[in-house]
């Protein structure tokens, strides 16, 4: 029998219970990951308030990464010893989605109906299941074998671990969606931990101006030391645009925070013709009301995106390159460092925007 400490939700809106709990056998398709570190997302903020469909008791931590410890019979390609990453987002590789190259949208994870897998069972005989498949708040993650991408790095593991969420999404959804091109303008709309790897991006790809749009003045001004052009309250956020697009708006706009009125800014700050993504979610009811000459009569493009469209096994050692040279830099977005036990602690923090990225290492 193989034990581990996890911080399970027993239900919506009480504090974490950190305890020992016992892990279900290994499936012959399923790896054992030993956590190093894991990111507290603010989604979980959401999922601790009940407002994206998770079932208790569960593992919180849809994005985490560590070293294999054991790996199942018919596992391959991964080995005990290896550093993985595990993102949010499993790559099956046979299911539709990955067959027309769009692994973000995989079965694996998009077709389970809510249903997490279980993975491990309490000592009062509870089965505890693994949010997002990962279940990252626990000493040891039982994930599927799609879940697990080796890394070939020395990059510390509370960098490794923004990877499998807050990179990708905010990396990927400007290179890989967006697809910012040199001299163009750029909005992004947030300054949490997305909208600032976003910002690294657009400079990466050779935007002329990056205006960030934020309403926390202290996150206005983390966003000019990672490299944005201007921050500026949502009130003035279409003037500071257009003054610098002689009156257009924004060739490209990121949409990085998650509220529908955030949604709807990032649309009116484009230009005609532009780009809009949009990446955010604050509730699984959620719905978003957008002006429809914009819309539908001046050829915006508004799409959407998951994990930043990132394609994990040809995105991701590109990704560890820009982190490992400096390209891609930690410092602005990892504000905290946490063990398990203070989970309660993060929680609070970044329901307050006191963190950006939030790590617990183990």
């Amino acid at each position: 029998m193989t034990t581990m400490r996890a911080a399970l939700l027993r239900a919506f809106e009480v504090p974490f219970s950190v305890e020992e709990v016992e892990l279900l056998d290994l499936a012959p398709t399923r790896v054992l990951v030993r956590t190093r570190a894991t990111p507290f997302c603010s989604t979980d903020v959401t999922s601790f308030h009940g407002r994206l469909g998770k079932v208790p008791p569960t593992i919180l931590g849809h994005a985490s990464t560590g070293e294999v410890i054991e790996v199942g019979s018919e596992v391959r390609g991964v080995e005990a010893g290896q550093r993985v990453v595990v993102p949010g987002t499993p790559e099956c590789g046979s299911c539709f989605y990955c067959g027309i190259g769009r692994p973000d949208q995989c079965s694996e994870l998009f077709d389970l109906g809510g249903v997490y897998p279980d993975v491990a069972r309490t000592a009062d005989g509870l089965l505890v299941n693994a949010a997002g498949c990962v279940g990252g708040y626990a000493e040891i993650m039982n994930v599927s074998q799609n879940q697990v991408f080796p890394v070939d790095t020395d990059l510390p593991w509370e960098v490794l671990s923004l990877l499998g969420c807050g990179i990708t999404t905010g990396v990927g959804a400007v290179l890989n969606v967006a697809r910012v091109r040199p001299d163009e303008v750029v909005g992004v709309v947030g300054a949490g931990h997305l909208g600032l790897w976003a910002v690294q991006a657009a400079r990466l790809a050779g935007a002329r101006e990056v205006v960030v749009v934020e309403p926390r003045e202290e996150r206005r001004a983390v966003a000019l030391k990672a490299g944005a052009t201007a921050a500026v309250a949502p009130e003035d956020a279409l003037d500071a645009v257009r003054e610098v697009t002689q009156g257009r708006g924004a060739d490209k706009v990121i949409e990085a925070a998650g509220p529908p009125a955030a949604q709807r800014l990032a649309l009116e700050i484009s230009r005609r013709a532009g780009t809009v993504v949009l990446s955010g979610l604050k509730d699984v009811s959620g719905e978003v009301t957008l002006p429809q000459i914009p819309l539908a009569v001046q050829s915006r493009q508004v799409v959407s995106t998951q994990n930043g469209n990132v394609r994990m096994r040809r995105d991701l050692p590109a990704y560890v390159r820009l982190l490992e040279r400096g390209a891609l830099d930690a410092a602005p977005v990892l504000t905290s460092t946490y063990r398990l036990d203070d989970i309660d602690t993060a929680l609070r923090r970044s329901e307050r925007f006191e963190d950006l990225s939030g790590v617990f290492v183990f």
